[in-house]
C-alpha cells in the first residue's frame, strides 16, 4: 500500500501558486484495508474514503471503461493491482496526471504533464478523453483559470473537443454539471478564455446557445468599436472578472445581459432597439434550462432590462429613478442595486478602448438609492399618516430625497 498527492495540488505547486484543497491516491489497498486503518468511505460512484485525522481525501487508484453514453457512463475498476501510471491514464489533462511520491517527494509523470506545465499547454492524456463530454467544458474552464498564465489549448486536444460537441455527447450532461463548471468559469481570471474555447470548439451552441448565438452580429462601431456581439460579451465578461474578482453573481448577469441582441430583426441591424426587453425571455429560458439560482437569475434580468437607463441615469426623471429601484427590489434587497450597478459598468468599459474610462453613472445610481432609501415609511406614520396616505406620501419624500441627491 503506497500513497500519492495527486491532481491540482501538485499541479498548482509546480505552477507557484497556493494549493487549494489536496487530494491522494492509495495504491495497492482495499476497501477493508483503508477502513481497518480509520478511513472513512465516501464515495459513492467509486471508493473515496477521508482520512481519521487530516479529513482528507483518498481514493483507490483505479481504471475506468466507458459503459453507456454521457459522463456517467464508465465501469470503475479499483482492485489492489491497478498501478498508478493506470490511474494517472485515466484523468482528463497532463497537467493533472502528476502525481508526488508522499514518502521522496519523487514526482510521476509519465505523460509529460511537468513538461506541459513549463510549455504552459492544456493537453488531454490519451484517446479516452473523448468518453466524457465533461472534459469539453472543463477545458474550457481551465483556460479560463490559466489563459493570463500563458496556457493555449493543444491543436490536437481542440481537434477531440470539436469531435465531442459534433457527436451529440453534450447533450447528456445534466443541468447541474453544466452550471457548476460555468460557475467556476465565471468566478476564474479570464472568463472570456472559457467563452472563447467553447465557441472555437462547436461546443458553445449546444451548451449555451443563447450566448453562442451572439457571435457574428454587428452593433454600432461608434459605440462598439469591436463591433461583433460576442466579443462584446467576451470583453464584458473579462471586465466582471476584473471589478468583481470571484463574483459569479455579478459575472453572470454581465454574461447574459446582452441576450437581445441576437433577436434584433435583420433590416434592423447594426442598431439594436429594444434589445434589452428582446433579452428578458431567451435569459429565462437559458435559466429555466440550467436551473439557476434565484439571486442570479433575478439579478441578471434586472441588469438585461435596465442597463441602458443605468447608462442614462442623469437623463432619467426623479420619479422614474424610482421606478426603476422599485422595479429592481432596491429597498427590500438594497445590495441588488450596488450588484447591478457593477454589472453596468463592466457593460460599458468591456467595450474596445473603453476599458479604462470613468463610469460616474455607477456612483449617481448608488447616491440616488441611498437617499431614496433614507426615507422610510416609519418615519411618516410617525407624522400621523396612515392608511394609503403613508404610501403616497413616501413615493413623494423619496422622489425628493432622489431630487435633492443629485
Amino acid at each position: 500500500m503506497k500513497t500519492y498527492l495527486v491532481g491540482g495540488a501538485v499541479r498548482d505547486r509546480l505552477l507557484g501558486l497556493d494549493a487549494g484543497d489536496r487530494d491522494w491516491v492509495v495504491v495497492g489497498a482495499t476497501q477493508q484495508e483503508m477502513e481497518a486503518r480509520g478511513f472513512k468511505a465516501v464515495g459513492r460512484d467509486f471508493p473515496v474514503f477521508l482520512h481519521p485525522h487530516t479529513g482528507e481525501e483518498h481514493a483507490l487508484a483505479r481504471t475506468e471503461r466507458k459503459s453507456g453514453r454521457g459522463y456517467r457512463g464508465f465501469v470503475v475498476d479499483a482492485d489492489p493491482s491497478v498501478t498508478l501510471e493506470q490511474d494517472l491514464q485515466r484523468r482528463d489533462f497532463t497537467i493533472n496526471a502528476i502525481a508526488c511520491d508522499e514518502d521522496s517527494g519523487a514526482l510521476v509523470d509519465p505523460w509529460g504533464g511537468a513538461r506541459d506545465i513549463q510549455a504552459r499547454v492544456l493537453r488531454h492524456v490519451g484517446p479516452a478523453f473523448v468518453e466524457d463530454p465533461l472534459r469539453v467544458l472543463r477545458a474550457a474552464r481551465f483556460m479560463a483559470r490559466f489563459a493570463p498564465l500563458g496556457f493555449t489549448l493543444a491543436p490536437e486536444t481542440a481537434a477531440l473537443m470539436r469531435e465531442i460537441a459534433a457527436s451529440g455527447e453534450l447533450d447528456a450532461l445534466v443541468p447541474e454539471r453544466i452550471w457548476q463548471e460555468l460557475r467556476k468559469a465565471l468566478r476564474a481570471a479570464r472568463p472570456s478564455a472559457f467563452l472563447r474555447t467553447l465557441h472555437d470548439t462547436g461546443a458553445l451552441a449546444p451548451i449555451l446557445p443563447e450566448v453562442a448565438a451572439l457571435y457574428g452580429i454587428p452593433q454600432r462601431i461608434e459605440f462598439h468599436p469591436e463591433v461583433d456581439t460576442g466579443v462584446h460579451q467576451e470583453m464584458v465578461s473579462d471586465m466582471a472578472a476584473t471589478l468583481a474578482p470571484g463574483d459569479d453573481l455579478v459575472g453572470f448577469a454581465a454574461l447574459t445581459h446582452d441576450l437581445g441582441k441576437a433577436l434584433t430583426p435583420a433590416d434592423q441591424l447594426p442598431r439594436h432597439v429594444m434589445h434589452e426587453q428582446r433579452g428578458l425571455r431567451p435569459l429565462a429560458a437559458l435559466c429555466d434550462r440550467l436551473r439557476i439560482p434565484a439571486d442570479h437569475r433575478q439579478l441578471a434580468a434586472a441588469v438585461c432590462r435596465e442597463h441602458l437607463n443605468v447608462h442614462r441615469i442623469d437623463e432619467l426623471r426623479d420619479a422614474t429613478v424610482l421606478d426603476l429601484l422599485q422595479r429592481c427590489d432596491g429597498f427590500r434587497r438594497p445590495e441588488r442595486i450596488a450588484q447591478m450597478a457593477l454589472a453596468c459598468e463592466c457593460d460599458k468599459r468591456g467595450r474596445l478602448g473603453f476599458e479604462d474610462s470613468d463610469y460616474p453613472q455607477r456612483a449617481t445610481l448608488l447616491r440616488l438609492h441611498a437617499a431614496a432609501l433614507a426615507i422610510n415609511a416609519r418615519d411618516l406614520a410617525a407624522e400621523g399618516l396612515s392608511g394609503p396616505a403613508v404610501g403616497e406620501a413616501l413615493k413623494r419624500a423619496r422622489i425628493n430625497a432622489i431630487g435633492a441627491a443629485r
